[in-house]
């Protein structure tokens, strides 16, 4: 039985794009290429993402992409210019030759040649990029913002060339009017594109992270090499100031690191022996050596880049709506257009009485804030909250973060801090020293938190040999120690052993009450019997109660849900003031949970660090992981926390809202715009410069308002 490939992805930059129409022409040109499944252009970003199959190669993907008469590379520039310096000095040129046209604009009377003289490069070399786009369009047929602004121009010149080749009594020029336009409109674009450059500063911060070299131990020495031969397993040098160059674990060494750009704390990290460092942090005042154990497309910060890239790619499902929107605007506009011309020649008996207004319309007509309100609005929204060290996987966790009204929250490692300790021990029958050592041995195989508690109690080198371990999800563990099977976990998994926990029960209850979690022991073989608990506190993250507020604050209703028994799950909710705690949850009961929530009418996000979280973190509308979780977890989850933080998880959703509000306030504006603006200047209401003008400061307002988000990475 053939198994279907595996698509491939391929991401490109695009240049040459000037309006949604553009965006739109390369994804239908990507989508006909032979092997192209999917294919998604983002105007903000100029990125095209694609997914094809079979023997397809980036450079056929190229090569498409300029013959639709763009310019296209397989490698996106970590660093981009603020609009390079040619684009500058066009619009300088362009504002500078259009001031002896103001002279006539203010009565002042300039002679017909030179107003020509003055216009004629504006139209023709300024503006050639204007007529290559609508050509290109034209090709294509389609439409787009050059053509309309070609169109426009063109007739002002065209018309008043006349006019001076054939003076005419009463016959008016109007050079300034396509010169200005062409003027504003280059200074819009050269805005816009700044704006833009300020949008992407998120990913470009993140991938200026990315060291060059490294210093590594070899042969006895240091030697410094590019990244690209480093390999894991290799002992970097990190002297105090400089960058860590891969992930890895601390071999000797004491420093504090600044991971500020990749988790969002602002305070320095201790690292000691043992400690996890991440590619790109600063190592502070101490000398590190660190053994890498991660590079390349494998480490932390590629993985944290691919994703929020991923997702500023991804479009909203408005957009689509948008796109569709966009792909008719122009010609309905060059109808309109039209339309207006003839109106008023019929009415006025004037050619040129309608000259004017069909051109106002033609150049006041944007579909470039429309194509731009909803990826400029995403893209900031999830570089800001990748500054806050909050990684948003796709548009759908975004999109759906916004409607949440409840929130359960796991209690280990998610409002607890995850790193219990040992407080009491009881034991039935069985020396207490003897109980640690059994259970130690047992959890030699489990990365629970509550193992690594008692592992912390106990000496590695006097526990006996561990053979068949079982974890049993949601209640504890079994495994094989010498001649005896030994259980490790909570009441459930000893009701399912039909273990009498009687004897104990008094004590347990009392320390339960106190907001311990117990770790019951017992042996299964070779006899049934009751061998003690394990008492641990794990304290309450210092932020938990904070994050609660907060998200009560937003109108939001949070609940505990928790593997741990009733009564220790009760007095955790009551340190937190949570009336609702569902406590003993399996995994599946966890899933459970979240689908009856679902089918009373919720918007549920799951919150956990855990394995035994991920099939509740995927059953709900959103997954929220905790920052230092396990990989399953961030993998189930939507939304990744990169610190372990809960006041994070109302920021996301506080982020979450305000990104659609912003794609709602720029939709808004610029389909307003275009509402108002096109009958105001069909009605002769706007001269071709004002329409220019606020053509061109449409898309500049999108992309400005958009940007207003980031003031949320200070907050």
């Amino acid at each position: 039985m053939s198994s279907k490939p595996h698509p491939a992805t391929y991401d490109l930059s695009v240049s040459g794009m000037t309006c949604a129409g553009c965006a739109g022409r390369v994804e239908r040109t990507l989508r006909a290429v032979d092997g192209v499944l999917q294919a998604s252009v983002n105007l903000a970003t100029e990125k095209a993402h694609v997914q094809a199959i079979g023997d397809l190669r980036p450079s056929d993907l190229i090569a498409a992409i300029e013959r639709a008469g763009y310019r296209a590379q397989s490698t996106y520039e970590a660093v981009r210019t603020q609009g390079s310096p040619g684009e500058t000095g066009r619009v300088i040129a362009a504002l500078a030759l259009s001031m002896p046209l103001i002279l006539s604009m203010l009565g002042i009377p300039v002679a017909a040649w030179l107003q020509c003289a003055a216009a004629t490069p504006i139209q023709f070399v300024l503006g050639a990029r204007f007529y290559v786009g609508a050509f290109k369009a034209v090709r294509d047929g389609t439409g787009n913002m050059d053509l309309l602004v070609a169109l426009g121009t063109s007739t002002a010149y065209f018309y008043s060339l006349y006019g001076t080749l054939h003076p005419t009594p009463g016959w008016h020029l109007y050079f300034e009017a396509g010169s200005f336009v062409i003027a504003l409109v280059l200074l819009g674009k050269w805005l816009e594109s700044r704006a833009k450059h300020s949008a992407t500063a998120a990913i470009r911060s993140l991938m200026a992270l990315r060291p060059e070299r490294a210093r590594i131990e070899r042969d006895g020495g240091e030697i410094e090499v590019v990244m690209d031969e480093v390999r894991p397993g290799d002992v970097v040098i990190v002297r105090p100031g400089e960058q860590v160059p891969a992930d890895g674990k601390v071999l000797s060494g004491v420093s504090a690191v600044d991971e500020s750009l990749l988790t969002g704390e602002s305070l320095p990290v201790e690292k000691s022996r043992g400690s996890g460092v991440t590619g790109g942090a600063i190592n502070g005042t101490g000398l590190l050596r660190v053994t890498t154990t991660a590079i390349g497309a494998q480490s932390r910060l590629a993985r944290i880049i691919a994703l929020v890239e991923t997702a500023q790619m991804q479009k909203a499902p408005v957009q689509r709506l948008v796109d569709r929107v966009a792909s008719i605007f122009v010609p309905i506009v060059l109808l309109i257009a039209l339309l207006t011309f003839l109106g008023w020649w019929w009415f006025t008996a004037s050619i040129a009485a309608g000259i004017i207004p069909a051109v106002s319309v033609l150049v006041i007509a944007c579909p470039c804030a429309l194509g731009l309100a909803t990826p400029c609005a995403l893209l900031v929204g999830t570089g800001t909250a990748a500054r806050r060290g909050i990684l948003i996987r796709d548009i759908q966790a975004l999109e759906q973060a916004r409607a949440i009204d409840t929130v359960l929250l796991d209690k280990t490692g998610t409002v607890t801090q995850g790193r219990p300790a040992v407080t009491e021990i009881a034991t039935h029958g069985i020396d207490e020293s003897e109980l640690l050592r059994l259970t130690a041995a047992a959890q030699m195989g489990s990365e629970h938190p509550l193992a690594r508690a008692v592992l912390a109690r106990t000496p590695m080198r006097s526990l006996p040999e561990l053979s068949d371990f079982r974890s049993q999800p949601g209640r504890g563990l079994t495994a094989r120690i010498g001649g005896r099977r030994i259980a490790v976990g909570n009441r459930a998994l000893m009701r399912a052993s039909q273990l009498d926990l009687s004897p104990l029960e008094s004590r347990a209850r009392e320390l339960e009450d106190q907001a311990r979690t117990l770790m019951w022991v017992a042996s299964l073989e070779p006899h049934v019997e009751l061998l003690g608990f394990i008492a641990v506190a794990d304290p309450l993250r210092p932020t938990a109660i904070q994050a609660i507020d907060r998200l009560r604050r937003l109108g939001i209703e949070v609940a505990l849900l928790t593997g741990d028994n009733a009564r220790t799950a009760q007095a955790v909710a009551a340190e937190l003031g949570l009336p609702r705690v569902m406590a003993e949850m399996t995994p599946e009961g966890k899933a459970a949970q979240v689908r009856r929530e679902q089918a009373a009418g919720r918007h549920v996000a799951m919150v956990g660090d855990g394995v035994n979280d991920a099939p509740a973190l995927a059953a709900a509308n959103v997954g929220i992981a905790m920052g230092g979780g396990t990989d399953v977890a961030m993998q189930s989850a939507g939304i990744t926390l990169m610190r372990p933080d809960p006041t994070l998880i109302a920021s996301a959703i506080e982020i979450s809202r305000a990104t659609y509000r912003k794609i709602r306030q720029g939709l808004f504006w610029a389909f307003a715009y275009n509402v108002v603006g096109i009958p105001l200047a069909a009605a002769g209401l706007l001269n071709p410069m004002i329409a220019g003008a606020m053509m061109a400061l449409s898309s500049v307002s999108v992309v400005t308002n958009a940007l207003s988000l980031r003031r949320y990475a200070h907050q």
